[in-house]
């Protein structure tokens, strides 16, 4: 389960995207009214983003934020890995967070880690192939009827 924290920067970079022009700012009050995101809550996970270069900041009068990546490259997988850090069920099968199991005594006989390998290689294609922009789209939308239909 992905944190209340990626959640929100995820709906913060989808309302970001649907700014009526591309090099429009945003304030933070307007998108945490928009995405009913807690104000305070909402200026860190920007700061996180900013420091990892996916938005910018403007001061001033008309000041806010803006994204510095296009929407079509900012995948989900990387904003969770940002935001909640390694992407993965077992942490032996971390790519950014590797650690042997403990109570594993062999990882190349283990079944469970055969099946969440699987989970986590679905997770990841799914994650890595999904851009902001495929949300503002619709293409997300439309997949998720399908899947839950």
């Amino acid at each position: 389960m992905i944190s209340q924290k990626a959640k929100y920067a995820l709906r913060a970079l989808i309302a970001l995207a649907r700014a009526e022009n591309p090099g429009d700012v945003l304030l933070i009050s307007d998108i945490a009214e928009r995405q009913r995101i807690p104000k305070k809550f909402l200026e860190q996970i920007l700061l996180d983003l900013k420091h990892h270069g996916v938005v910018v900041s403007r001061r001033g009068k008309l000041g806010g934020y803006l994204l510095l990546k296009k929407p079509s490259e900012i995948t989900f997988g990387e904003v969770l890995r940002i935001i909640d850090g390694p992407i993965a069920p077992l942490p032996c099968l971390s790519r950014m967070a590797y650690r042997r199991c403990e109570d594993c005594a062999e990882e190349e006989a283990c079944e469970v880690r055969r099946v969440f390998a699987r989970v986590a290689a679905a997770t990841r294609d799914v994650l890595d192939g999904t851009t902001i922009a495929d949300c503002i789209m619709g293409e997300v939308r439309d997949e998720a009827r399908a899947l839950i239909a």
